[in-house]
């Protein structure tokens, strides 16, 4: 029953009125979701059948049949808070769908954007508080390949180019644009940065807390053929190059934050 990590196991996550049950197969989960729903009963509370939904990762199931009179409907996708978890075992998706909010963003504030009356100072502020958290909520887990990268990038330039009021067509280099508006470092360095700064900060946990017992946990399955996906630590390890980071420089807080480049941002 559940998920084995290390010599714990973890076999529910829970968040105000939401609950997710984890299970290592159909059987476990099923038996599972029977019990929580019994125990429901007893305390007078209901399950609402229609808002849960059975996820399984890496396959296609059919639903979830829990007695006679009720069963769970299987799906491809489940947004959990804010963030789109799916059959495929990558964020590609979940990345995906920030960029289009993002991008919608964008549009409702063109004329804001392209106005010549607004100051940049005024447009930049507008573009951290709407499009910025928009774009870049739950980034510190992306997993940074090529094609994610140019995503948002684009996405990211589109917005300033439209706060500088340069078309595409003029051909203004991307690093002009930034300088123009008052930007050092385009996204995807920040992004680094931030998840750098969160795995020093869950490095320094406690041997025993779930989120770092969960970054070291290998699931116990054979990989499919052919070229495995880029992970979030190959991400990590690239970024801890760059930057000349070694393990265990994030026992100094200060030391490590130095070393990532990290400054303190408002939103």
């Amino acid at each position: 029953m559940g998920i084995p990590l290390e010599n714990t196991t973890l076999y529910t996550l829970q968040f105000a009125d939401d609950q997710v049950v984890l299970a290592g197969d159909k059987e476990d989960l099923k038996y599972m979701t029977h019990k929580l729903k019994e125990t429901y009963k007893k305390w007078g509370l209901d399950m609402n059948l229609n808002k849960t939904k059975y996820l399984y990762i890496g396959e296609t199931h059919n639903n979830l049949k829990l007695d006679k009179d009720s069963e769970i409907e299987f799906c491809q996708e489940y947004k959990y808070l804010g963030v789109i978890f799916d059959t495929s075992r990558i964020d590609n998706k979940e990345i995906r769908s920030r960029v289009i909010q993002a991008r919608k963003c964008i549009a409702c504030l063109n004329g804001i954007l392209w106005n010549k009356d607004i100051r940049k100072e005024r447009k930049l502020n507008i573009y951290n508080a709407l499009i910025k958290s928009t774009l870049l909520y739950g980034f510190e887990t992306w997993r940074l390949t090529e094609n994610n990268k140019r995503q948002v990038e684009a996405t990211e330039m589109d917005a300033l180019r439209r706060s500088s009021r340069i078309s595409r067509k003029e051909r203004i280099r991307n690093v002009t644009i930034r300088q123009q508006i008052g930007l050092e470092e385009p996204f995807i360095k920040e992004i680094e940065q931030n998840q750098l700064t969160w795995y020093g900060h869950v490095q320094r946990m406690a041997e025993g807390r779930l989120p770092k017992i969960a970054l070291k946990w290998m699931p116990k399955q054979k990989r499919a053929q052919g070229r495995p996906k880029k992970n979030w630590m190959e991400g990590i390890r690239k970024a801890m190059n760059k930057r000349n980071l070694n393990e265990g420089q994030w026992e100094d807080r200060k030391q490590w934050s130095l070393g990532v480049g990290q400054r303190r941002t408002t939103f």
